[in-house]
């Protein structure tokens, strides 16, 4: 457990050492340890950080087109910094 927190840490110092916060609304390119990260299923091409400190994705749906959260293989939300609740 405590191995996992160290190596998710570990991960957000990365993360942080690579991106820059970009106002709502404008994406930027991923680094590759962020692709790296990235689950499959998910469009990389446009990607941007929300205020909440993690990657958001543009999804287009059938209906309608949103950002949803940028998920790793283990279904957690890839942030540069801790999001706060």
């Amino acid at each position: 457990m405590i191995l996992m927190r160290m190596a998710g840490l570990a991960g957000i110092l990365v993360l942080s050492a690579c991106a820059t916060t970009t106002p709502d609304g404008q994406t930027e390119e991923l680094s590759e340890e962020v692709r790296a990260l990235a689950a499959p299923g998910q469009d990389l091409t446009q990607v941007r950080i929300e205020s909440d400190g993690c990657y958001w994705y543009r999804y287009e749906g059938r209906v309608e087109t949103t950002f949803l959260p940028l998920m790793t293989r283990d279904n957690r939300m890839i942030c540069v910094r801790t999001p706060t609740t």
